[in-house]
């Protein structure tokens, strides 16, 4: 096994791993929840597995959906939160915010009519 796979899987066993569809009719969806949430605790290691499938349209880029975080209080993005997908699964290894409280993902990428709908609660507790 290369040191490469071996560095990956150790990332993965030590994160939080959430596996996330950011699907066709421009909803967040995952496995076994009626509505997206993700809930983390502050400062947690997070490993977002995300697979991307078209909606209506995208960007230039080839971008599909995007996955930015914003603070609910006053919807200001969150620094190094700003993924756009591109169509298939992609990972991000990432830090929850350090600020315990409530949290916004939206899309960035005009997906389809339903964009606007395409949100999640985020929930970053202390």
């Amino acid at each position: 096994m290369s040191a490469l796979v071996v560095a990956c899987a150790a990332a993965e066993a030590q994160s939080h791993v959430i596996e996330i569809t950011a699907d066709h009719d421009s909803r967040y969806k995952i496995s076994d929840m009626r509505t997206a949430e993700i809930t983390v605790k502050a400062g947690e290691p997070i490993l977002l597995r995300i697979t991307a499938n078209r909606g209506k349209s995208w960007n230039r880029d080839g971008s599909i959906h995007g996955f930015t975080l914003l603070r609910a209080k006053d919807r200001s993005r969150v620094e190094g939160w700003d993924l756009l997908l591109k169509p298939g699964t992609q990972e991000f290894q990432m830090t929850a915010p350090a600020e315990p409280g409530n949290y916004e993902v939206v899309c960035t990428v005009i997906c389809s009519e339903d964009h606007e709908g395409m949100r999640m609660k985020f929930t970053v507790l202390p």
